[in-house]
């Protein structure tokens, strides 16, 4: 379906454009849900903002919208539970369905599902609060929460000494946090829009690693495209990423982040299903190498959306 038709179809669509929610990641998702409301307004569909609090329902209901678009990061948006409320309402929604984000926001799940499939992760245990835990014998180490996102919560520890105050940190986003091995190397990140990856991003953080300021203050990372890696480990890249799609059901849109070692080996470390959509964000610039700017790759989401709603009734109350 080319342009001219999608706006065809989306003429008499109201659009509710998701975003805010009750996560860590709230303002992030305001950002990410603002520029694409912009993009909406700019390609002349009618679109309202919706922010995603508790009574979310009822705002829906009230602002009558045929679309929804999901920009909600972190729990509560991204793991399935308001892909979940959508589809007891009758609502299309763009980007992956309650399975595979519920199964993408758990980083232990999702570990396990790649080991499952030959796709090779760095080694990793989970810890619950308030429960007994082996100790760790090797350093680094990567802490983070098992169910979150933007690197918050997470500390590289380099030795024994830091290990309680990066434990600390990271349960304070989640009640299970993962200790996954550090893999030193390059960091990059493949984004797979209707199971066709994307080119290969090398991310260049201006601090020690890609953390929260490194993706989203301005100048806070280097984005090169494509990346400075071999022709092979490009091409693996980007197959482990449209695997991951498959393997995880996604619709529309997914963002797989990865290490290269110095042995030119490449770990997976998660899959995000809704990639964040700012201006320092990495899926647009991955979508402007191929030609898409911010507008045609925002229709493109919307689009998705379409093909769910012949399948969905909706619910009266």
């Amino acid at each position: 379906m080319n342009t001219s038709d999608i706006l065809v179809r989306l003429k008499n669509k109201k659009i509710g454009v998701l975003y805010g929610g009750l996560s860590s990641e709230r303002e992030i998702s305001i950002k990410s849900g603002k520029a694409v409301l912009s993009a909406l307004k700019r390609l002349k569909l009618k679109a309202v903002g919706i922010d995603a609090t508790r009574d979310v329902a009822e705002k829906i209901k009230k602002a009558n919208i045929d679309i929804a678009y999901v920009i909600l990061h972190g729990p509560m948006g991204e793991d399935g539970t308001i892909q979940g409320m959508l589809e007891i309402m009758g609502i299309p929604y763009t980007c992956s369905g309650v399975f595979a984000s519920a199964l993408s926001m758990d980083k232990d799940i999702s570990k396990k599902l790649f080991r499952c499939n030959g796709i090779p992760t760095p080694d990793w245990t989970v810890i619950k609060q308030f429960e007994p835990f082996t100790e760790i014998k090797k350093y680094p180490v990567v802490v983070k929460p098992v169910s979150q996102g933007s690197a918050l919560g997470l500390t590289i520890v380099k030795k024994a000494s830091q290990f309680v105050a990066a434990a600390k940190e990271a349960f304070k986003y989640d009640n299970e946090i993962m200790v996954e091995n550090f893999v030193s190397g390059k960091e990059i990140t493949v984004a797979v829009l209707n199971g066709k990856a994307l080119p290969v991003i090398e991310i260049v953080p201006k601090g020690e690693f890609y953390d929260f300021k490194s993706k989203y203050q301005k100048g806070g990372s280097r984005h090169i495209i494509p990346a400075r890696i071999s022709s092979r480990a490009y091409s693996n890249a980007q197959s482990y990423a449209e695997e991951i799609f498959k393997i995880f059901k996604c619709k529309t849109l997914c963002r797989v982040d990865m290490m290269i070692d110095k042995s030119n080996k490449i770990w997976v470390l998660e899959n995000n299903t809704i990639p964040g959509m700012t201006a320092t964000s990495l899926v647009p610039d991955a979508s402007k190498a191929i030609g898409y700017d911010f507008n045609n790759l925002v229709l493109k989401i919307v689009e998705s959306a379409l093909y769910d709603s012949k399948k969905k009734e909706p619910l009266r109350l």
